[in-house]
């Protein structure tokens, strides 16, 4: 069985909190789904998915198995320590003040984005992509979790970089809309448009009174070794950001 390897954030240790995001290597699966898929929504056999989450959970010795998401590129947030029913609830955000509830996104080119107080009393996972950046996700957790006198630390964890994220004259104008400070993160590119996702999400965590930001440098779309894209491939799996109090 290949190494499940996992990538950590970047940012300093608040001894209470575990967070990391898996890559696409480790697991059970078969082209294009190789190996580490941890998604049930992409077409993958789901005997495969559901060993490769078992694998997870063993390998990183979870508290609980992570609570899965019915993402929809939405602004919706989902308080992890209400749900109780087991059918994978729709959200783009999961947040949890409890100990050993394991909150997490999947992602393959859009945002990972992990959030923590410095006191590890409060974590949450969050998955952007433009369109949940448009909408305002990322203020919509800040205001929902933030109180005074508090500290935060955000990890925009492997995402698409922006000379490999090509978008839209219509995507751009959305945002320039909302905002017309957003273009600088838009340079033309023939008849379309690089876009610095992770910047503009930077600037808005900025914005929602996050104190410290850090990211991954690299990109999925350039390392198909490591990551599945989206924008790479079509067919393809999914990696997963996972954060927790332990």
């Amino acid at each position: 069985m290949p190494v499940l390897e996992t990538v950590a954030p970047n940012w300093p240790t608040v001894p209470q909190v575990r967070a990391l995001c898996t890559t696409r290597s480790g697991g059970v699966g078969r082209a294009p789904y190789a190996s580490f898929n941890l998604a049930t929504h992409v077409g993958d056999d789901d005997t495969t998915v559901t060993a490769n989450r078992a694998r997870l959970n063993a390998a990183l010795e979870l508290p609980s198995s992570p609570l899965w998401l019915s993402q929809v590129h939405a602004a919706a947030l989902l308080d992890s320590d209400c749900v109780t029913e087991t059918t994978p609830p729709t959200a783009d955000a999961a947040y949890s003040r409890a100990r050993r509830r394991v909150c997490a996104v999947l992602t393959a080119d859009c945002l990972p984005i992990l959030l923590t107080n410095t006191t590890g009393t409060c974590v949450a996972a969050v998955h952007a992509g433009w369109r949940g950046l448009l909408t305002g996700i990322i203020p919509s957790v800040l205001q929902r979790l933030s109180t005074t006198n508090e500290t935060w630390l955000a990890w925009i964890g492997p995402a698409i970089s922006a000379p490999a994220y090509e978008i839209g004259t219509e995507v751009r104008q959305l945002f320039l809309s909302a905002d017309e400070s957003y273009e600088r993160y838009f340079v033309a590119h023939g008849a379309r448009w690089k876009f610095d996702l992770a910047s503009l999400a930077a600037t808005q965590l900025q914005r929602a009174g996050v104190d410290l930001i850090t990211r991954f440098d690299g990109c999925t779309a350039s390392d198909a070794a490591r990551f599945f894209s989206y924008r790479r491939d079509g067919v393809t799996g999914r990696m997963a950001s996972l954060i927790w109090i332990k």
